[in-house]
């Protein structure tokens, strides 16, 4: 016979001796036991807790400072954008020379040794192998010469070059008559360009190339060699615009658009323009216009796509024309020769050039220069005593 015994409590024992409630309560207390000891392992302390949030914020910090620091860095970006751009144009117009043959000028090894040194302008003078007595007759008058010259680049910041390429045949009996030139007076800059008429769009786009890889100038002028200028007036000039971006400075023009082949100034590409009869878009003159440095960098950067039109002054025109560009129209660098230039003189007004409209230049110029610098030229001490 089995007999059930009961114990204190009335509850019921198991065959191993423990009542059926003693053993409920032991498994809620392992139960809250390991709730208890989980919740300890899993809970960060309070200082543990202050580090990860600072770690987090510490993550976070420099995308806060970059977003900070966004727009003060643009300046400094374009800046060093501007710089990289000269450097670029410097080692690819080396590289070419260096491909097609040609040695490096002495300019270029004097910039490689010189590349900090900053200038107002650039000053090329376009020429050509037949115009030795037009180079000769501006040296005699409005372009010092030796240490005057040399001077005026170390405390004027003013640099000056006749500009030329070399012939078809290059190292021939025109290339060595200009090197001897050279030898004797030392200012050419001698391009990667076989010379021509109707290459000079070409050699426009050249000659700003080189002389942005050379020089790191405020102001880029071109000039043709049967002008007569005025140093002085054209630094004073252009002083008024240095803290202008992007400027083009010259006398506007908007001649017609010749399509009748044999004239001259023929626009073969007439129908790119409109209708027969219509006139370009306003560009200045090309006996002499000025550039601020960033178009002039524009122009060597964009160089081998760069659309050359028949006349120089047109192609020039139709690279700016796209882009935020300010169009500075100045008669004072489109002067007649006498008695125009010396009646302004007279007057106070002393013009920046001064050219024959019918000859685009000085007509005869070799000849007549000198008359219309002894009429018309400013004072012999006012570059020197300019400040720009």
């Amino acid at each position: 016979m089995s007999v059930k015994s009961r114990g204190m409590g009335g509850g019921e024992y198991t065959k191993n001796g423990m009542s059926r409630n003693m053993a409920l309560m032991l498994c809620f207390c392992s139960f809250f036991a390991g709730m208890v000891f989980t919740n300890r392992m899993w809970t960060v302390p309070e200082g543990k807790d202050e580090d990860a949030q600072i770690s987090l914020k510490s993550e976070n910090y420099p995308i806060n400072i970059v977003q900070h620091n966004t727009n003060d860095s643009m300046g400094s970006l374009d800046n060093t954008i501007s710089k990289l751009e000269m450097k670029l144009s410097a080692a690819r117009a080396e590289h070419e020379s260096i491909m097609r043959g040609y040695p490096k000028s002495a300019n270029l090894k004097k910039a490689e040794t010189n590349v900090k040194r900053k200038y107002f302008v650039v000053i090329g003078i376009n020429t050509a192998f037949s115009s030795r007595k037009r180079r000769d007759s501006v040296r005699a008058t409005w372009m010092p010469q030796g240490e005057k010259r040399k001077k005026l680049e170390e405390e004027k910041g003013i640099v000056m070059r006749f500009v030329i390429g070399h012939s078809l045949t290059s190292g021939g009996i025109l290339d060595k008559a200009i090197e001897a030139e050279e030898t004797r007076h030392g200012d050419f800059l001698r391009l990667d360009h076989v010379e021509g008429y109707l290459e000079l769009s070409a050699k426009t786009k050249t000659y700003f190339s080189t002389a942005v890889a050379l020089w790191d100038a405020e102001f880029y002028v071109k000039v043709d060699d049967d002008i007569h200028v005025n140093l002085a007036m054209l630094g004073t000039t252009l002083a008024r615009h240095r803290m202008k971006p992007r400027v083009y400075i010259g006398c506007m023009k908007s001649g017609p658009v010749l399509a009748r082949k044999g004239v001259r100034y023929h626009e073969p590409e007439y129908w790119k323009f409109g209708e027969v009869g219509n006139k370009y878009f306003r560009h200045a003159t090309g006996q002499l216009y000025a550039l601020s440095k960033d178009l002039a960098t524009y122009i060597s950067t964009n160089q081998p796509i760069l659309h050359k039109y028949a006349n120089e002054d047109v192609s020039l025109g139709s690279w700016l024309i796209g882009i935020d560009v300010e169009h500075v129209d100045d008669r004072r660098l489109c002067c007649g020769t006498p008695p125009d230039c010396e009646w302004k003189a007279q007057a106070g007004n002393v013009c920046v050039a001064s050219f024959d409209w019918k000859c685009s230049g000085i007509c005869k110029s070799a000849e007549r220069i000198m008359d219309v610098h002894q009429r018309c030229g400013e004072d012999k001490n006012a570059l020197w005593s300019a400040s720009f």
